[in-house]
Order: C-alpha cells, then structure tokens, then sequence
C-alpha cells in the first residue's frame, strides 16, 4: 500500500508564504490525480487544490496556492502565499479515488 507523508507545516505570520511537499513511498506516476485538502477545528474537510490532467483550486485559495508535482520525486507540492488566518488547519495530501491520505501536516497562520 502506498503511503503518503506530509511535510513543510508551520507557524507563519499572515501575508506569509509555506511550502508543503507529499512525498509517496512508491511511484506516483500512474496516479492521475493527487490533491490537498484541509481541515480546520470544527469545520468539514475541504479539497484545497488537485492536479491530475490539469489543475483545479478552492474559490478561497486561487491566485494564492499553486499545485504541481514531481513524478520523478514521487512528490506533490503545494506553495501557499499571501497566506489568511482563515488558512490556518491541517493539511492532508490525498490519492483520494484511491482512499489513500497522509496524515497531515499542520499549518497556522497568525493575524
């Protein structure tokens, strides 16, 4: 089973910027679509960004993260500027039509 680890979480003041990598236990390449998603305290888990034949954002997080992936690497990324309190959850990177997850990374953001 593939397993999937998060890295890059952190404390960050607003207007800040972080970088999450997913890096995978084996080859990603024939995963067509891997996504971020994140979930904050007391709300429902969202899909922040997937990438698969082309990319797609959250309303709330275009202009402002940007999605992309190493297959080579076997890695994932997701670069977050302009960083809002509101962003503030932790962050779970998916090959969610595969039911495989990470175990999330946290990231705050403080105003």
């Amino acid at each position: 089973q593939l397993r999937l680890v998060e890295s890059g979480g952190g404390l960050v003041q607003a207007g800040g910027a972080l970088r999450l990598s997913c890096t995978a236990s084996g080859s990603i390449f024939n995963i067509n679509s891997m996504g971020w998603y994140r979930q904050a305290p007391g709300k429902q888990r969202e899909l922040v960004a997937f990438i698969g034949g082309s990319t797609n954002y959250a309303d709330s997080v275009k202009g402002r993260f940007t999605i992309s992936r190493d297959n080579a690497k076997n890695t994932v990324f997701l670069q977050m500027n302009s960083l809002k309190p509101e962003d503030t959850a932790v962050y779970y990177c998916a090959a969610a039509a595969r039911g495989i997850w990470g175990q999330g990374t946290q990231v705050t953001v403080s105003s």
